[in-house]
């Protein structure tokens, strides 16, 4: 869940201090396993704002419309 929030893995690393190398390549492939989220979308900024403070992040905007996920 580390690098899902933050998205840089040296970072991470800094944080979780493996010993081994392998261990945080294992870290990273496992974060990808039976991804599941939960979608939504916002036209106003009231919408947005009430999704943020869900804890939904911003993915991409199509045709005017921002597109939100966060996991299940």
């Amino acid at each position: 869940m580390l690098y899902y929030r933050i998205k840089d893995m040296l970072l991470v690393k800094q944080m979780l201090e493996p010993k081994k190398l392998e261990k945080l390549v294992l870290y990273k492939q496992s974060i990808n396993l039976d991804a599941e989220f939960h979608s939504a979308t916002a036209r106003t900024v009231e919408e947005v704002r009430k999704l943020i403070e869900e804890g939904f992040d911003h993915v991409t905007d199509l045709d005017g419309i921002k597109l939100f996920r966060k996991r299940k």
